[in-house]
């Protein structure tokens, strides 16, 4: 009797693992890499520490525009920070959308820092930023003048990335 209860146990157990593993094969795992090639969604924003917004429509007026997610709470973000201002000091457009994030602290973030962007905008309640795809921060997005998606950076930027979006906007 003993071995009957064990065998059935055991196949139990093994049934289990099959049907949790072949849920795992055919799920498809969501990649926001997939937006690549797709426009973004035309929205508003809010300005940081203003009460207009900012409507995603007018970086038309740029040939490229660096879209960067980011916190002042947000370590990685402070990494990558060194790697935006350099971006910046080479012309290149950067729109900040500020995630989350205190208005006193990110002020302070960019006073100490530097603010390598053109315009902050301000995400508190993380609505506008699914518009996106973003699920984490840092997250920078590289897009042309026709809101098309070039090229999606999940996590910090770094020195390969920052060459890489030189080489893609021409500029030296």
């Amino acid at each position: 009797m003993k071995k009957i209860v064990l065998s059935l146990v055991l196949v139990l157990i093994l049934f289990v693992i099959v049907i949790f593993s072949l849920g795992l094969k055919t799920k498809k795992i969501y990649d926001t890499k997939d937006i690549v090639g797709k426009p973004i969604s035309e929205v508003n924003i809010k300005i940081f520490n203003q009460d207009k917004t900012f409507n995603t429509s007018e970086l038309r007026k740029n040939n490229f525009t660096l879209i960067n997610f980011w916190a002042s709470w947000c370590a990685p973000c402070k990494k990558e920070h060194k790697h935006l201002m350099s971006l910046n000091e080479k012309n290149i457009k950067i729109l900040g959308v500020n995630f989350k994030d205190k208005k006193s602290s990110a002020d302070y973030f960019l006073k100490k820092l530097g603010n390598p962007y053109y315009l902050v905008t301000s995400d508190q309640d993380g609505k506008s930023s699914v518009f996106f795809g973003v699920y984490g921060i840092p997250e920078t997005i590289l897009i042309d003048k026709d809101l098309k998606i070039i090229k999606k950076y999940i996590g910090p930027i770094d020195n390969n990335d920052v060459k890489k979006i030189l080489k893609i906007v021409g500029a030296k």
